[in-house]
């Protein structure tokens, strides 16, 4: 060995066999979810079937969100120039950040502070406020009652992560409308960011949920914009018109 050896607890590549985390790729194919293998690589062990479900429903929630966030224009810019789709991407996933996706990460702090140091959220929202600080991961700008949160906290209660975390940020909107006198729901960074620290995830992989999520949605966006629509065109943010498949339900 030199002295530049060094080492990784991820994956093991020998000849015909790819192991990550010790388990061969090939035996988990078609055994366990996506989710779980996600699970897997960035806690070292394989999740049970509900921790899987609670993944998969954290991953669906935030998949896509329309043509109009900052991700969503700057991967169809970058596209509308002719740059290929890796570039287009990348463009769009370095738009997130803390005022759009990246509010899980900080939303993810915020509830171990007040979990782990014992805080009052009454009290630790008058002190935000009072500070002119940002409480990340509540209200939206579309959403008075974000619908995915309501469903994300559904499944949190029937999969069992509906603990200390969930009732933290239940807790910190109340405390915001009582303070504010204003109604500001958990959104779904929020409660993305509640479910993940109750899974035991640090938050410093808080963001890369909603990267992940993402990805697919951003990949459409950049297909569509180079299939479909007209080189260097000016994108406006608002005027645009879905004319896709009508609302259906799943039967």
């Amino acid at each position: 060995m030199g002295d530049n050896h060094w080492t990784t607890e991820i994956t093991k590549i020998e000849p015909n066999k790819i192991a990550v985390r010790g388990y061969r790729v090939d035996q988990l194919m078609g055994r366990v979810s996506f989710p779980q293998v996600i699970y897997l690589i960035l806690k070292g062990e394989l999740p049970d079937e509900r921790t899987g479900r609670m993944l998969d429903a954290i991953l669906v929630s935030s998949v896509d969100h329309g043509a109009t966030p900052p991700s969503t224009l700057a991967a169809r810019t970058i596209a509308s120039t002719g740059s290929p789709l890796n570039a287009a991407l990348a463009g769009g996933i370095l738009a997130i950040y803390k005022y759009h996706g990246g509010a899980i990460e900080n939303a993810m702090r915020q509830y171990l502070e007040i979990v782990e140091e014992g805080k009052d959220p009454l009290e630790w929202v008058k002190g935000k406020l009072e500070a002119r600080q940002i409480i990340y991961g509540f209200g939206h700008r579309y959403h008075k009652n974000d619908p995915r949160t309501a469903r994300l906290f559904q499944l949190a209660e029937e999969l069992g992560f509906a603990g200390k975390y969930v009732k933290v940020a239940r807790e910190i909107a109340q405390a915001i409308e009582k303070v504010k006198g204003k109604r500001l729901p958990v959104n779904v960074d929020g409660g993305i960011a509640a479910v993940l620290c109750e899974m035991g995830f640090p938050p410093e992989l808080g963001n890369a949920f909603f990267i992940m999520a993402r990805t697919p949605g951003l990949i459409a966006h950049i297909y569509e914009e180079q299939t479909r629509m007209k080189p260097m065109r000016k994108i406006d943010p608002v005027d645009h018109e879905y004319v896709g498949p009508p609302e259906r339900d799943l039967t």
